[in-house]
């Protein structure tokens, strides 16, 4: 191999490295508002509605869920029972994701941040502050939850 070869080889590799994978890594913005959606969907639980969580998540056998009341659900079916028992509970109040560290990939994201607010706890508002990772996949054009993972709550633990 040459030297002029392996010059070109060298940047070409550089090159590869350093350049995005594809649009999606590029793609900050959709992952936020994906997240946005989850943080939306949530606080519709805590009112009793579970339409909007079903629209945020991917529905596949390999997501996983490790929330608040604590547990590790695997697959679509495990999670969504957790979630008809999470909205069943009505449990009031409203969380907002703060100081969201967002990382996007080809066709996974991850987000790592705090939710802050409260939830209402016999009668009473109970402040909530937990660090949260989701993880997001590219699915047909939208990105969806495949795990969602937050310290507990004592009030919710099982």
């Amino acid at each position: 191999m040459t030297n002029v070869s392996r010059l070109i080889a060298v940047f070409a590799l550089c090159a590869f490295t350093l350049l995005p994978a594809g649009p999606a890594l590029a793609d900050e913005a959709a992952v936020r508002a994906a997240a946005g959606r989850f943080y939306a969907a949530l606080n519709a639980t805590f009112t009793g509605e579970l339409a909007p969580m079903l629209e945020v998540w991917s529905h596949a056998d390999d997501v996983t869920f490790m929330g608040p009341g604590g547990g590790f659900r695997v697959g679509w079916s495990q999670v969504l029972a957790d979630w008809r028992a999470h909205t069943d509970m009505k449990i009031g109040g409203e969380v907002q994701p703060k100081d969201m560290h967002v990382t996007v990939g080809r066709d996974l994201a991850v987000t790592s941040n705090l939710e802050v607010g409260s939830n209402i706890v016999d009668g009473k508002p109970v402040a909530v502050t937990l660090r949260a990772t989701n993880i997001f996949r590219l699915e047909g054009g939208h990105w969806k939850m495949i795990g969602h993972h937050t310290d507990l709550l004592p009030f919710l633990a099982k």
